[in-house]
């Protein structure tokens, strides 16, 4: 491998609460690239479950994530949204700019076939939206949401606000955000839907799209469904237990509750979009300089262990939060 690399960084959750920068060599086989980080993007909804230790033991295999380190519950390295320049591997990737599902580290060996080009007109910030572009993809899928349709999405977080501004884009739907956080009003009108608060919808959507991770949302995600509306769960929970309110109008009203998780594609998808297509599309549909507002917290990789945690306890409006990688 050339040019000759010191150690890297690699950011480890190592007990609860508790980040730590650790030293290791680089691995990989000869069909590899190395690729040094630029930043790297904090699933901010799984990421702090994960540094909590609340992954339950039945998902401890399904959740890992595809170059994870470690272990769930601890240690354990974690992460899937990284981008950086390719410094060595075949001619027709070096130098290129390419995302990659990686762990947060500042420089990475993996597959060459593990990494997805990125569009020169995508700076590397907004690049690393990918993964989470490709789960809001993966739930209009789901969702079979279409033109014209009423649609609600609960909860402005990333997630929820990359699905309004897909959903605002579906020729004359109607798309309506709510969220406990009354400031989340100026994205949604900036990605082409009304604010409302939860009080304020009524029962006439024909989709709902449910990402706040909680019971109150949840609650208010099955109250917005019209008649035999299809209502999609996008929030993962992790360990903790949520009821459901499927009692009153639930069936009287026929209303469909799915799951989404973008482990498995929708299945009118499947047979044709395999995972360099979709993180493709994904990267193509971040052609869009609104997308930066989602980008509100930056970190330099080596205060990761200090500031991050502070930052993943929701205590501080934040939407994606990135590292930085000198």
């Amino acid at each position: 491998m050339t040019p000759p690399y010191p150690l890297s960084r690699q950011l480890w959750c190592t007990a609860p609460g508790r980040y730590e920068l650790i030293p290791a060599e680089l691995e990989g086989g000869a069909d590899s690239v190395t690729v040094r980080a630029i930043a790297s993007a904090v699933s901010r909804g799984t990421e702090s479950l994960v540094l909590k230790g609340e992954v339950p033991q039945s998902e401890h295999q399904r959740m890992r994530a595809p170059f994870q380190r470690g272990d769930f519950p601890f240690p354990v390295q974690y992460g899937y949204q990284s981008v950086g320049r390719v410094e060595d591997g075949p001619p027709a990737l070096k130098g290129r700019l390419v995302f990659a599902l990686h762990p947060h580290q500042d420089v990475f060996r993996l597959p060459a076939s593990a990494v997805v080009e990125v569009p020169a007109r995508i700076p590397p910030r907004r690049a690393t939206l990918a993964a989470n572009m490709e789960t809001a993809l993966n739930a209009v899928w789901d969702s079979g949401a279409g033109p014209g349709d009423r649609i609600v999405i609960v909860g402005g977080g990333v997630i929820g606000l990359l699905l309004t501004a897909l959903c605002a884009g579906l020729p004359g739907a109607e798309v309506t955000l709510t969220d406990l956080r009354p400031e989340r009003a100026t994205l949604a009108e900036a990605f082409g839907a009304r604010f409302a608060q939860a009080d304020e919808v009524d029962d006439q959507a024909d989709v709902v799209f449910h990402t706040s991770a909680s019971a109150g949302g949840l609650r208010t995600a099955l109250a917005a469904g019209g008649f035999e509306a299809r209502i999609v769960e996008v929030s993962w929970y992790g360990s903790r237990v949520t009821p459901v309110a499927l009692g009153e109008s639930f069936h009287s009203r026929r209303l469909q509750l799915i799951g989404s998780q973008v482990g498995a594609v929708s299945p009118s998808r499947r047979p044709r979009w395999p995972y360099a297509r979709r993180l493709g599309k994904a990267l193509s549909l971040l052609d869009d300089t609104r997308f930066d507002r989602l980008i509100t917290h930056v970190v330099p990789f080596s205060e990761a262990p200090a500031q991050l945690p502070g930052l993943m306890s929701g205590g501080e409006d934040a939407l994606a939060i990135l590292l930085d990688y000198p």
